[in-house]
């Protein structure tokens, strides 16, 4: 996987599609295309602009996800954690699955989006 394959990745972790993306790094959707299928390379300034949207940069860069702290997790996403550590692990399997096909649902709701 390059870092086209990964940058898309990241895209898509977001929810952004290519157009609404690109302007938020201050990219044509061109430009984003390119990037995606490998044929550019983005540059710092286009990094850094993505970077301020939640894009893991050193894992687009370098294939390496990057630690994170506890200052990065939404207030959400941390009451869900404290919830998933109260409940059983018959349960914690129930809530995988569960969030596994939302995530799926929502993947296939934003593919349609961007058709």
């Amino acid at each position: 996987m390059g870092i086209g394959d990964r940058l898309k990745e990241e895209r898509e972790r977001l929810g952004f599609n290519q157009t609404d993306f690109a302007a938020k790094a201050g990219a044509s959707k061109n430009s984003q295309y390119n990037y995606e299928k490998g044929e550019r390379s983005p540059d710092a300034t286009y990094l850094a602009a993505v970077a301020e949207k939640g894009v893991d940069v050193l894992y687009v860069v370098t294939g390496e996800r990057k630690p994170t702290t506890v200052e990065s997790i939404s207030p959400d996403t941390a009451k869900f954690l404290e919830f998933y550590q109260r409940v059983t692990d018959l349960d914690r399997e129930v809530l995988l699955r569960m969030v596994s096909a939302f995530a799926k649902a929502a993947s296939i709701d934003g593919k349609k989006e961007n058709d």
